[in-house]
Order: C-alpha cells, then structure tokens, then sequence
C-alpha cells in the first residue's frame, strides 16, 4: 500500500471514528478566516469553539493560516478578501464543504438570509425571515417569500409545525392576509399568537422580546436591524455576542447554503452560526424550500404576489359624506391602505375616518355603521 493511498485510508477512518464519538456525520462548513473587525483570531476562536462544542459540524477555515490554531482544517488562500472569497465559492461547487459562513457573499436577487436571535424574554431561540439579502423587489412579495423561507429553515431544523407572525411593519397586514389565504386553500402554515390580550399574529415590540412564535416574519432591513439589537445589546453594539448570526442563504432554484455573519460578531456567534448551517445543510434545507414553494403555488402562491404588487391606476375623486359621530373602529388594515380602504367607505356613502391607534392603524366611523363597513372592506380585499 503507497504513503498516498495509507494516508487517504486514514483521514477515512478517523472522520468514522469522529463521527462514531459524536453520534453522528459532521457536515464540514467553510468559514471566512479574515475580514473581521475582531481580528482574525476571533474568526478561529469561533471556529474552535464550534469544533470543541457541537457534535454536528466540522469547521474548515478558509483564508491565511493563523498561528496557533493547528487543530483546525485550513484552506490556505492569500491574505485578500477576493482570493477567500473565489476559493470559498470553489470549495462549494466542487464538494470539499458542504456549506459555508461568510462575512460576504454575492447573492442574486431573489435570495435572502434567515437568521436566528435568542429572545432575552423567555430565553427562547426564534427565527429572523429575513436578515440580509432580496428575496423580491417588492415589499409584500418579499415578506410572502420570506414567510415560506422562514418556515422552510424551521423545517430543517427539525421544528416540524413552526409558528409564525408578521411583525407590524408596513405591509404586514396584507401579508397575513395573503397567508391566509393560503392556508384556506390547503398550505399548511400555522400562526402564532402575540402575547398581548388581543392576541392575533400581527406581532409587536413585546412578542419579539418574549419569542412569541417560531418564525417571525418582517422586511429584509427591519429584520437586519433587529439581529444587531438582539446579538449586541449586552455589549453597546460594537460586539455581538448572543445568536446564531443573520442565517443560512434561501431563494427559488438556489442550492448554496450560505450563511451569514458580521464583521462585528463575536466567537460565540461564529461557533453558533457554524453549528446552525451544519443543522440546516443535514436537514436539506434547498429541498425543504422547493417544498414549501410548490406546496405554497399549488394553494395560489402566484396569485397573492400579484395581489400584493402595487399597480398604477387613476384616482378617481371620491367626496366625504356628511361627518357624523364616530364612535367605532375597524382595525387590522394596513397603513399603506388606510386611504383607500377609507375612499371605499365614501363611496358606499359610509362617513369614515383615518387615524393611528396604540396597534396600529384603524378606521373611525359610527358604530351603526360597522357592521356593513367590514362587509365593504373584505370586498374590496382590505380586510
């Protein structure tokens, strides 16, 4: 037997016995081993740390060796942030990782990324859909698809029946509602409820605090926000230090997990983050949101887009009825709509009034007039 061919004999039977002792198969991530504003070495001490404490992933760094950190698997590239990046992407397509943490990474549009916070609350782990990327130029469209990513990611996971709200930003309540509609029409999705008295799924300030649901769904900038407040408010921001980092990469047709963190996350961050894709490459996560997409389209997916991509017409002039006492509400429309929800009420001669409640935006008019008004709002698809 040749040197060659005892030493791939060897690495072979020492990944089974390593798998052997940690109960299972590790997936071997990449990670980006230059680029922080931590140093590099924080990048390795991440990395050891995942290697030292989960059983699911084997790091491999990829980038300028650094000293001191021999027990690791390198990939040594020269010490620019072009040359990691182009070897990464190659140890992807050829098979020597099978998914990668990166502090960059050209996605395409269409792909976004799913992170993971742990809530101070309840010391509950809730998903982010979505942190970093475009899952769709549009606004409703993107959160639609971030809701189906999120839950795809929960999936593979292992959450077999996540629960999900919408965090109550703009568009949030066309979204639930294009969800619903969903849902009527037989994709599985199951919402979550707010902590609040009222409950419902369109989520606020506290639900996020207390991990009020499995996924919560938000815009892409909104939900980048929120993964730097909650990795980094212990520390004043400069370090993050708790979660799982912005998530692995999701879109229609991609099959790169990819995840991402920031140049400001800490070791416990990046230990985290490798053990998350390692989680989610061994629970198939492209296949999980082909799934979600096809189950989603056979219930309307294409139809709720169209719903919810804005289309230009012409405003016709509508005049305010008689004012009259308004001693009522309608909540649960969304702000981008309340003008328009409230021009519907006018024409069916309805006297009716925008204004801003303490959950968002509702919709003042006589309490007699209640009633047909929800009617008049369903069929003009604002309720």
């Amino acid at each position: 037997m040749s040197d060659e061919i005892r030493k791939i004999v060897g690495s072979a039977l020492a990944e089974i016995i390593d798998a052997a002792k940690s109960g299972g198969p590790k997936a071997k991530i990449g990670l980006m081993a230059a680029g922080s504003e931590l140093g590099s070495e924080e990048l390795a001490r991440g990395a050891r740390l995942a290697q030292e404490t989960y059983g699911n992933v084997k790091p491999v760094m990829i980038g300028p060796r650094i000293a001191g950190f021999e027990d690791l698997e390198w990939i040594e590239t020269p010490d620019c942030e072009a040359d990691i990046s182009s070897t990464l992407e190659a140890a992807l397509k050829d098979g020597r990782i099978a998914g990668a943490v990166a502090l960059h990474f050209p996605f395409p549009l269409g792909v976004t990324t799913i992170g993971r916070v742990m809530t101070p609350g309840k010391g509950k782990a809730m998903i982010l859909a979505s942190t970093t990327g475009t899952s769709a130029t549009v606004r409703g469209e993107a959160m639609l698809r971030n809701a189906i990513y999120g839950i795809a990611t929960a999936k593979a996971m292992g959450i077999e029946n996540p629960t999900v709200g919408i965090l109550n930003v703009d568009t949030a309540q066309p979204v639930f509602r294009a969800l619903t509609h969903l849902k009527e029409k037989g994709y599985p999705i199951t919402f979550g409820a707010s902590v609040r008295k009222d409950g419902g799924a369109v989520l606020r300030g506290n639900d996020i605090l207390a991990g009020a649901v499995d996924v919560c769904v938000t815009d892409t900038l909104s939900g980048n926000v929120l993964m730097k407040m909650f990795s980094s408010f212990t520390t004043g921001g400069s370090y993050e230090a708790t979660g799982w980092g912005y998530g692995p990469s999701c879109g229609e047709g991609w099959r790169n997990v990819v995840s991402i963190i920031s140049r400001a996350s800490g070791a416990p961050v990046i230990a985290n983050a490798l053990s998350y894709t390692a989680s989610v490459v061994g629970g198939g996560l492209p296949d999980k949101v082909a799934a979600e997409l096809a189950a989603a389209k056979r219930a309307g997916l294409e139809d709720e887009i169209a719903a919810l991509t804005p289309k230009a017409e012409c405003m016709e002039e509508v005049k305010a009825p008689p004012a009259e006492p308004t001693d009522d509400e309608v909540h649960g429309i969304d702000v981008l709509e309340i003008e328009n929800a409230v021009r519907a009420l006018w024409k069916a001669n309805i006297y009716a009034e925008s204004a801003m409640g303490c959950t968002g935006p509702v919709i003042k008019m006589p309490a007699k007039h209640v009633e047909k008004a929800k009617a008049i709002l369903k069929e003009n698809g604002y309720l």
